[in-house]
């Protein structure tokens, strides 16, 4: 592989070409970026741009062949009344295919046309739809090295075919994902910033510790623009795709659609879960939770609170009663205990499980945590009711989800989520010897924050959905 005195490599990166690659650009990213799922910035004009790296993949200004411009850019934006910056500058990852003209089937992936700089008279648009581009993504994978500031790096013993054609996903939300063959998919972050991303971090850990219960990361890449000594930004992950499997939420959707029984599929999630959290408790630091601790997240819910209610009128009448909730966390540590903290999985949901066939077999996935928070603060240790509030959450949701779309069904769908819940407390207390409905008080005001959490989200982007997490603070505040 090419290194990064690879006067290729170094193209796009030299102080006055990559100004006026930047320039050229400006206009195409200020219309283009706004406009993506991934955008984190919706909302708010895009003032311009700063290029933190620019890394020529494929040769971009000769020939009619495709080339293939990696970047990485931070998109200045006035910041919102929630903020504490006047300015926000988000680093995203772009990848720009570039060519002479595109041909019909790429027609929906076109950025724009340049009409200066470097890429002046040709074409540039997105690189992922581009099956002869994100195939050089996948052989770069195979052959570990440097190109610039780009680092590939493959897990050792791993053999990655050649020649798997690549297939982008169309649901994007945070991040982009393109599979290859069926044997393998690539998630690529978006929004990067210094750190190990944990949907690297903790999966090599589980894997590297023998769990089964992830799919074990083949392949990465990372950017240091800032030489060997600035720390990594984790770009892109690669790891086995798992055709013929159905992800939790999907699943449990159709249970209650048929009246099922989706007990004994909670119970073993419920498993699944307790193996990745005593996994994770022996491959990496474990801390205690003492008063500070305790009271520092306390403090984090309610201002959470207050700012949802700020936003959502509905949400107000509880807040005293949520404050309770979440001060008796504060309260736990007056005596002087402690409780356990550890890393975990930090977003977890039945969409991120999936399950194989018929017997109940979970896998978890995407461990990058909350995307809107930064990467120190996901990488940081925490209760594992977290996690259990997550899916206790989300077999709620998807029951008022149904009883909304199936009139007469309420009452049977409260008690199908309640036996579900249960039935995932109780598998993930016999694989852990640890039952999470005893620690009743940081469960409760877990479940709670979350809640709030999905409250200000419906709110700001699907208000017709607002009395489901709405019916939980009624249940949470009068518990």
């Amino acid at each position: 592989m090419s290194d990064s005195s690879s006067p290729r490599a170094a193209v796009a990166t030299r102080e006055s070409g990559g100004a006026a690659l930047l320039r050229s650009l400006t206009p195409l990213l200020t219309e283009w970026l706004p406009r993506q799922r991934w955008f984190a910035g919706k909302g708010r004009p895009v003032s311009g741009f700063t290029l933190v790296a620019a890394t020529e993949l494929v040769p971009c200004t000769s020939g009619a062949a495709p080339g293939l411009l990696h970047l990485l850019v931070r998109a200045r934006q006035p910041g919102g009344p929630e903020q504490t910056h006047p300015v926000l500058a988000d680093c995203y990852q772009l990848l720009l295919g570039v060519r002479p003209a595109l041909p019909p089937p790429l027609a929906g992936s076109l950025i724009g046309h340049p009409a200066d700089g470097p890429l002046r008279g040709r074409t540039v648009y997105e690189a992922l739809h581009d099956p002869r581009l994100a195939a050089v993504l996948l052989e770069r994978l195979r052959s570990p090295g440097r190109l610039g500031p780009l680092r590939f790096q493959r897990e050792r013993g791993t053999v990655i075919p050649t020649g798997l054609p690549p297939r982008p996903l169309s649901v994007e939300q945070s991040n982009s994902s393109v599979v290859y063959g069926d044997r393998y998919i690539l998630k690529l972050f978006r929004r990067v910033s210094p750190g190990v991303n944990p949907d690297l971090e903790l999966p090599l850990a589980l894997a590297r510790a023998g769990s089964d219960r992830v799919p074990a990361p083949a392949a990465w890449f990372e950017a240091r623009p800032g030489g060997e000594t600035g720390e990594p930004m984790t770009l892109g992950v690669l790891q086995p795709f798992l055709p013929g499997t159905g992800d939790g939420w999907q699943l449990a959707l159709r249970s209650l659609a048929a009246h099922g029984d989706f007990t004994a599929a909670a119970w073993a999630l419920g498993q699944a879960i307790a193996e990745v959290h005593t996994t994770l408790a022996d491959a990496l630091p474990v801390t205690a939770l003492r008063r500070r601790q305790l009271e520092f997240i306390a403090s984090g819910m309610n201002e959470r609170l207050e700012a949802a209610a700020a936003s959502v009128p509905a949400l107000r009448p509880y807040r005293g009663r949520l404050h309770s909730v979440f001060n008796a966390v504060a309260d736990l540590g007056h005596g002087g205990g402690t409780w356990s903290a550890q890393r975990i999985h930090g977003d977890l949901h039945l969409g991120q499980a999936l399950c194989a066939g018929s017997d109940d077999r979970w896998s978890i996935i995407d461990f990058e945590g909350e995307p809107a928070r930064p990467i120190a603060e996901r990488r940081r240790p925490q209760p594992v009711v977290r996690d259990i509030a997550g899916i206790l959450r989300s077999f709620d949701y998807a029951a008022c989800q149904h009883a909304r779309a199936s009139s007469g069904d309420a009452e049977w769908a409260r008690e199908w989520a309640e036996k579900n819940r249960d039935a995932y407390c109780s598998g993930y207390a016999d694989a852990s010897g640890s039952d999470p409905r005893d620690e009743d008080v940081l469960l409760r005001a877990y479940e709670t924050d979350k809640a709030v959490y999905e409250v200000l989200y419906e709110a700001r982007h699907r208000p017709a959905w607002l009395a489901i997490p709405m019916s939980a603070i009624h249940r949470l505040a009068d518990a």
